[in-house]
């Protein structure tokens, strides 16, 4: 995959998107652990899906963010996580694996 569609022609993405923000409350997850409600304008892929398309529309895989939580995500030249990121990818087991340990 060379890159995830976004757009809006993608039903199926839009369809994912917004049940992910109505499951968060249209709340950002990474301001909510520091006890801030702050509104999310942005569904994040943990497991990003230009490495994982498997976990694309998976919706164990997204978060909802605000767009500067979603900047701190990952870095925005290189595409890879932050270290921020990557304490949301090791945080975040898809339930296959899980079910492993």
């Amino acid at each position: 995959m060379a890159g995830f569609d976004y757009s809006r022609a993608n039903k199926r993405w839009q369809s994912l998107r917004k049940r992910a923000l109505k499951r968060d409350k249209y709340r950002c997850r990474e301001a909510a652990r520091f006890g801030l409600s702050v509104p999310a304008e942005v569904v994040h892929h943990i497991w990003p899906a230009e490495d994982y398309p498997e976990y694309a529309y998976c919706l164990w895989n997204l978060v909802s963010l605000s767009a500067a939580n979603h900047d701190r995500m990952h870095d925005r030249d290189t595409r890879k996580l932050t270290p921020l990121g990557e304490r949301w990818r090791r945080r975040t087991t898809p339930p296959h694996l899980d079910r492993v340990r």
